[in-house]
């Protein structure tokens, strides 16, 4: 989930620390490859059902199920590299479908988007969706039976957490015994309380917000609660920040804003970290937090992170972190750190001038680069900036480059396919070269990119150009891959076909190869001034270790061919130690050999790409 809109004084930094990178952010040479993050929308991922009427039910469109993630699947995963898988929409969310035979409460149409909720609006954290489940009665069981199969697989589990803001009707019936829920001691006669775990306005009651292009709830569907009505009282700020009783449709009006310690004119309520805590180690952090009085839901939500840890889970994606005060991440990143040290932390923060106090101070190990990155890569794809942004971005980047998670995309951004955003899944192959090699950082896949999935289909609360993560919906290029269950791509075309091939060799690469964990050094400025054939719409770069050394260029043209001798750099001769013509082994695409011409300390390689071919090639010793 991501916003411009954010509270005045919610995105704070700590004036008393600097920012100077701390020892985990300095150069190594690593013997492995990166991590690669798969993304599985798991209420989509195993549904066979191609039906896809907007706003259809459950029965009409069918629901992916923990079970349909099976072994064949999982191994399929291995196939792209994949180290960490995130399952997406795994806590239990707002969902307009009787589930009262279980004990759940039925969620209000008129506070919840779609018909199959948004899993960012998470109504009990101690429990699952039960629409994954084939018998909601054991849906907790089916998932950590997925859970024990995925790490039979060799990989590691993530799953959301959203701290910034929880479901308008939030009511755990599964939380262990000594927990209590959130907002069940709160002073509701007041604005703010340290200990309070929403902000409310005071004497007046919610309302549900106007609704805008002649919007109805479940497509106008005739529901015993969907009355333009819902009863809370008094109103709770709203998920985004809004202060307002009546949200406008265009807040987040189906959750409600999570308080940490903040009080209302930005001000803190809470201890702060001492100076120079950007240089302390994540143990250091966590046992300053002992003994100290932290606001109620700080606690809650370690609670929270340690029963999944408990359940196996082995780390977590934190939705819009820069929306919850830097503090508190310390304290709970050094929480997790404390019970299992390897744990994965990947936050979602698109504000870069905040990028090293989340890192350094509240101690994520990754962050989204889309501001910076994809951002960049999209607009070169749509031919609105030259190559030289991706130097740029990388330049700027090179004291934390391997903890910003590089992706092209995910469940909020436009399906690569889609009309709107590239209208061809080819053309993400350079920009997907350059995104999964040119840092130490891993790589994200969405599923069904590997395939092209082009998100065109109207479900109902979601649009067309993002597979709709409101909706109950069938993704078709990704059931053409599913093959029933089979995940061979048994029914996929030969363009699908030949897309996934080159995404496993590419991800491979990432996953597997040392050099690319190594040192970095573009090659884009010296070649662009040779005006010998290459241009703002290629990009090469080196990296290398010890142990391997690689030349990668890409042609980001998906119309025009180039012709070019690629200029090796003095100084990457020197650090190679390249003396007399060495041989350059093609590792992506074509097995072909290249001849690396190397005289007078410089040295070059005739080079031919194809439009949207890139070439990956490795020094052979």
């Amino acid at each position: 989930m991501k916003t411009k809109m954010m509270m005045s004084g919610l995105v704070l930094v700590l004036a008393s620390c600097t920012s100077t990178p701390q020892p985990n952010a300095e150069k190594k040479v690593d013997a492995q490859g990166k991590p690669v993050v798969y993304q599985i929308f798991t209420r989509l991922y195993g549904n066979t059902n191609t039906t896809n009427k907007p706003w259809g039910t459950l029965e009409e469109n069918g629901v992916g199920k923990f079970n349909d993630i099976n072994d064949a699947a999982l191994q399929s995963l291995k196939q792209l590299g994949v180290s960490h898988v995130w399952y997406t929409g795994v806590p239990h969310h707002a969902v307009i479908r009787d589930y009262t035979a279980f004990g759940i409460s039925n969620d209000d149409p008129d506070v919840v988007k779609g018909r199959a909720g948004s899993p960012y609006a998470v109504k009990d954290y101690y429990n699952v969706n039960p629409d994954l489940a084939v018998n909601p009665a054991n849906r907790l069981q089916e998932f950590e039976a997925l859970i024990a199969r995925t790490h039979a697989q060799g990989m590691k589990v993530v799953i959301d957490i959203v701290p910034n803001h929880v479901a308008r009707a939030y009511h755990s019936i599964s939380k262990p015994v000594g927990v209590e829920d959130f907002g069940a001691r709160d002073n509701t006669q007041v604005e703010y309380a340290r200990d309070n775990n929403f902000y409310y306005v005071v004497g007046e009651p919610f309302n549900v917000p106007e609704a805008l292009n002649n919007y109805r709830p479940l497509g106008g569907e005739a529901h015993p609660l969907s009355d333009g009505k819902f009863v809370e009282n008094p109103a709770k700020w709203t998920g985004n920040g809004s202060r307002l009783a009546q949200p406008k449709f265009d807040d987040w009006y189906e959750t409600v804003k999570i308080n940490y310690g903040i009080r209302p004119d930005g001000s803190k309520d809470f201890p702060e970290l001492p100076a120079g805590c950007a240089q302390k180690t994540v143990q250091e952090h966590y046992q300053f937090w002992q003994g100290k009085s932290v606001p109620d839901s700080w606690i809650k939500f370690r609670q929270i992170a340690e029963y999944w840890l408990a359940k196996g889970v082995d780390g977590f994606r934190f939705d819009m972190a820069e929306m919850v005060p830097v503090e508190f991440w310390s304290y709970l990143n050094s929480s997790i750190k404390h019970k299992n040290p390897d744990a994965f932390l990947l936050a979602e923060v698109y504000n870069p001038a905040e990028y090293r106090n989340y890192l350094q101070l509240g101690k994520m190990d990754y962050l989204y680069d889309k501001v910076e990155m994809y951002d960049s890569l999209k607009a070169i794809m749509q031919g609105k900036t030259g190559t030289s942004a991706i130097a740029s971005v990388q330049a700027g980047m090179s004291d934390i480059e391997e903890h910003m998670l590089h992706f092209l995309e995910n469940h909020d951004e436009q399906r690569i396919a889609s009309p709107e955003f590239a209208g061809s899944a080819e053309k993400a192959k350079p920009a997907m070269v350059v995104s999964a090699l040119i840092s130490r950082s891993p790589t994200m896949l969405y599923f069904g990119q590997e395939v092209g999935e082009a998100g065109a289909l109207e479900s109902g609360f979601g649009d067309p150009s993002r597979t709709t993560i409101f909706d109950y919906a069938g993704v078709p290029a990704h059931q053409r891959f599913m093959n029933k269950g089979k995940f061979d791509a048994g029914q996929s075309t030969p363009a699908e076909k030949s897309l996934l091939q080159f995404y496993r060799e590419l991800m491979t690469l990432s996953a597997n190869e040392s050099g690319f964990n190594g040192e970095y050094r573009e090659l884009h400025g010296a070649n662009l001034a040779n005006h010998s054939g290459y241009d703002e719409q290629v990009f090469a770069f080196a990296r290398w270790n010890t142990a391997q050394q690689w030349l990668v260029v890409s042609n980001f043209s998906a119309t025009e061919a180039r012709t070019f001798n690629l200029q090796v750099t003095p100084e990457l001769v020197n650090a190679w130690n390249l003396s007399g013509s060495a041989l350059l082994q093609s590792r992506l695409g074509n097995n072909n050999t290249y001849e690396l011409v190397v005289r007078d300390g410089r040295a070059y390689v005739a080079i031919q790409l194809a439009p949207l071919e890139s070439l990956v090639l490795q020094l052979q010793k």
